[in-house]
């Protein structure tokens, strides 16, 4: 595992981006996983300047979103089709039919899952798979105890989960209890995965990473029988107390 330490969320979009637009210059069919939420948006922001100054052709990049919510309209400001879409596709003026993103209003949602699994098959598999990590330990949607062979499939969204996206709801109440995920052995196809990770609060999740941990409590561990990835992590998601009782 490449470790890159940063000092703040900052310098770590900045590297991200620059990492991403590299892969990006050198595949021009790239195949990207994208992942959503508080962490990336910054990195997209930065590669949406790197790749407008160099007038890259990103026509024949292809996207997999990790998740999606269950219930949201794709329209919904808080979607995760609407979130790549106004962060990378708006902006780079790109057609939303390279970007795969499973159907949240699906009248079959286990039929959704195994179609989606089968979308990212029909690409190729992910080149690239940009990750954050949750202050639980997941990657994607995936909670903790889910099993490291799952593929693509329906989760239940646990109270911390929740409580972390609530700040993009006007109230809690409002934030979706289900979700469509990738899968954890289909993030562990990727050929190369790029995880980012700020703030002290994910310090825990990082440490138990770091520390060569491998198992379905953290499920960003499994992580570590991946034989290509980067880890971009500010100084103080590093950082730990000695104390701290990692078994509660």
């Amino acid at each position: 595992m490449n470790v890159i330490a940063v000092d703040d969320k900052q310098e770590m979009s900045e590297k991200a981006s620059a990492i991403l637009f590299n892969e990006i210059k050198q595949n021009p069919e790239l195949v990207l996983g994208v992942a959503t939420g508080g962490t990336p948006t910054d990195t997209y922001d930065k590669l949406v300047e790197k790749v407008l100054a160099a007038s890259l052709d990103l026509s024949k990049i292809t996207t997999v979103n990790l998740d999606e919510y269950v219930g949201l309209a794709r329209e919904h400001e808080e979607s995760y089709w609407y979130y790549i879409y106004t962060h990378l596709y708006e902006p780079l003026g790109l057609s939303p039919d390279r970007a795969l993103v499973p159907y949240g209003l699906s009248d079959d949602l286990q039929e959704e899952c195994i179609r989606y699994e089968k979308s990212i098959e029909k690409v190729g598999g992910i080149d690239l798979q940009l990750l954050g990590v949750g202050r639980n330990g997941h990657i994607g949607f995936n909670e903790p105890g889910t099993p490291f062979e799952s593929k693509t499939h329906l989760v239940e969204l646990t109270d911390s989960t929740r409580q972390a996206n609530a700040r993009f709801f006007e109230h809690k109440e409002e934030v979706p209890t289900r979700a469509i995920t990738v899968g954890i052995s289909t993030i562990m196809k990727s050929r190369s995965i790029l995880l980012l990770a700020s703030g002290e609060e994910k310090a825990e999740p990082v440490n138990a990473l770091l520390r060569g941990d491998v198992g379905e409590k953290w499920p960003v561990t499994v992580l570590n029988q991946h034989p290509s990835v980067t880890l971009v992590v500010t100084k103080d998601a590093l950082e730990i107390e000695e104390d701290l009782d990692h078994d509660q």
